[in-house]
């Protein structure tokens, strides 16, 4: 019996997109950026801009993105990715060009490139993974931490009279101008899935017709950094991050 006599395309549920290569992913177990690469493979090839897309991979856990979808990339200096998109658009306004940065590198390192960019209306996507934590390097505290949360750096939890409070960039963005879409979605159950991926279409879409900048942040799980289950961290996060990070749309121009 071979492969193309178990696996029948009438009895295929699950696809590989053909931009995401075979090369075996870094990440953790239950880490959410392998389903946020897999979101962002299937809407460009959807989209049919498999050769007009440039993403801009950011410093930190997912520096090694383009290792795993092959379209064109360009590395940015830690923070600096908005600030390059913003370029490359510019050159090549026919071009889908999009960010994909975690909260340590857009909300810490890169905050005013972050701003500006998105207050300039720049016709680009900004993909924004939030789990609250910097991941790659030791578990410290990020601007995202929530309040009593534990980290490498606040052993007790982040005390706002010593460490102030955390950072709702989602927020801030739908109130610049020059945002067109700012939403905030996660990917722990296929239904928040299937919104993650419908947002990003519409972002996509959005910086192509030129309507203005777009934010995507995706609430995520770190359950190493968080030092919990994979279904442990899925759980901590409805529970906790939710509240203060409530998904929805935030703007919609």
């Amino acid at each position: 019996m071979t492969k193309e006599d178990i696996i029948k395309p009438e009895n295929l549920v699950y696809k590989k997109p053909t931009l995401m290569n075979d090369n075996p992913m870094h990440y953790c177990p239950g880490c959410s950026h392998g389903v946020v690469h897999k979101l962002i493979a299937e809407v460009i090839e959807e989209m049919g801009m498999e050769d007009k897309a440039i993403g801009i991979s950011p410093v930190g856990c997912a520096v090694f993105i383009y290792n795993y979808l092959d379209i064109d990339w360009q590395e940015a200096a830690h923070g600096r990715a908005p600030a390059l998109a913003s370029a490359i658009k510019r050159l090549w306004p026919s071009r889908l060009v999009f960010t994909y940065q975690g909260d340590g590198d857009l909300a810490c390192i890169g905050t005013a490139e972050t701003i500006h960019a998105l207050n300039r209306g720049e016709n680009i996507t900004i993909i924004f993974i939030n789990n609250a934590i910097y991941g790659m390097t030791g578990g410290q505290m990020a601007p995202t931490t929530l309040v009593g949360m534990k980290t490498s750096t606040c052993p007790y939890g982040r005390d706002v009279h010593l460490h102030g409070y955390p950072l709702k960039i989602a927020d801030i963005a739908a109130q610049l101008e020059g945002t067109a879409y700012v939403t905030r979605q996660s990917v722990q159950s296929v239904p928040a899935i299937r919104k993650a991926k419908k947002a990003i279409r519409k972002a996509f879409e959005n910086s192509m017709a030129g309507k203005g900048s777009n934010l995507v942040e995706i609430v995520s799980t770190c359950n190493s950094g968080w030092k919990m289950s994979p279904a442990n961290a899925n759980k901590w996060m409805e529970e906790h991050m939710f509240p203060f990070y409530p998904l929805g749309d935030l703007k919609d121009k």
